[in-house]
């Protein structure tokens, strides 16, 4: 067994990658195809900033070398990360690549961009997705669904392949020389007591990949390397304890927000409450006013009623009857006559 330094780390990983023969190994595993030529590009997107520690990004210029051993450049843009929530950044960065004139062929194909592979090398998992490496490429397709045999360097500027790696898929997984390189990445062989470090089985790597494991062997005892793991603990203690703070207020938030939707919900039932008292009062003061005009009804009827009796008791005294011959006639008390002359 030997112990190595943990590349999960970026300062491991830049260390690692720099070196062109590692980063050959690695890259030329991961593509399946000979690198016949390697060379780190400059780039200003590398993580130099402590608030972008999640991502770490390193791009190459690599000329690869295909079955049929025709040659031809390529961009190799190499992103690591464990949060999974950087997926607006990897379309950022990707989306540098195709605006970047230095991206641009060389004569006589000036007007083409370069083709692009994106290798993505996850801490997380991708959903139901549980390969530890993902091949993503690109297929020519008529209507049918016919597979379009070559390639078009108009095409092949606008779109790339790319490879995706599910570091905690990789569980010590040995079916090939890819699966066995990345045990380097496998945080399950993390040591109990320092998690800078990884215990790794050196037997399960082919002699041609040697040159790895030495090249993380020397950084697991370089001092500036140990000192820089130590400050990306720090500063992924920071982050956990703002990403801490951070879910306690969304979810004080959240509860602020329950209670105002509940008093909204309480003020909603009583407004209802009101409404409905309300229609119950228009209502009833709908049934007084059928009320008073039922009286003044009634009341109009009875005032009819009335004239009529005393247009008929000035008749009859008009003809010498008294008040008792009028009331007997009219069959009304002989008070009700007194009060009607």
């Amino acid at each position: 067994m030997t112990l190595i330094a943990n590349p999960i780390y970026d300062s491991v990983f830049k260390y690692m990658m720099e070196d062109e023969r590692v980063a050959n190994i690695l890259l030329s595993a991961l593509l399946k195809k000979k690198i016949v030529e390697l060379q780190v590009r400059q780039h200003e997107y590398a993580n130099t900033q402590r608030t972008n520690i999640s991502l770490f990004r390193m791009d190459f210029s690599a000329k690869i070398q295909d079955d049929n051993g025709e040659e031809h450049l390529v961009l190799i843009e190499l992103q690591k990360t464990w949060l999974p929530t950087e997926t607006l950044r990897f379309r950022q960065y990707l989306g540098t690549h195709y605006l970047n004139k230095e991206n641009i062929r060389k004569s006589p194909d000036s007007q083409f961009g370069l083709p692009i592979i994106s290798i993505y090398i996850l801490g997380h998992t991708l959903g139901e997705l549980r390969e530890p490496v993902i091949y993503v490429r690109r297929r020519y397709l008529d209507y049918e669904d016919n597979v379009i045999e070559g390639k078009d360097k108009f095409i092949e500027s606008l779109t790339h392949d790319s490879i995706i790696v599910q570091i905690p898929f990789l569980q010590k997984r040995t079916r090939n020389r890819l699966e066995r390189l990345l045990n380097i990445f496998d945080q399950n062989c993390r040591l109990e007591e320092d998690d800078h470090l990884l215990e790794i089985d050196e037997s399960l790597f082919h002699e041609e990949d040697a040159p790895v494991l030495t090249r993380l062997l020397k950084a697991g005892v370089a001092p500036d390397i140990r000192r820089a793991m130590d400050v990306e603990d720090e500063i992924l203690s920071e982050i956990e304890a703002r990403d801490t703070v951070i879910m306690q207020k969304e979810q004080l938030i959240q509860q602020k927000n329950q209670t105002i939707q509940q008093k909204n919900q309480t003020i909603q039932q009583k407004n209802q409450t009101i409404q409905q008292k309300d229609q119950a009062i228009q209502q009833k003061d709908q049934a007084i006013r059928q009320k008073e005009q039922t009286i003044l009804q009634k009341e109009q009827q009875l005032e009819q009623k009335d004239q009529l009796i005393r247009n008929m008791i000035r008749i009859m005294e008009q003809d010498g009857l008294d008040e008792q011959q009028i009331a007997r006639k009219l069959a009304i008390p002989i008070e009700q006559v007194k009060q009607l002359k």
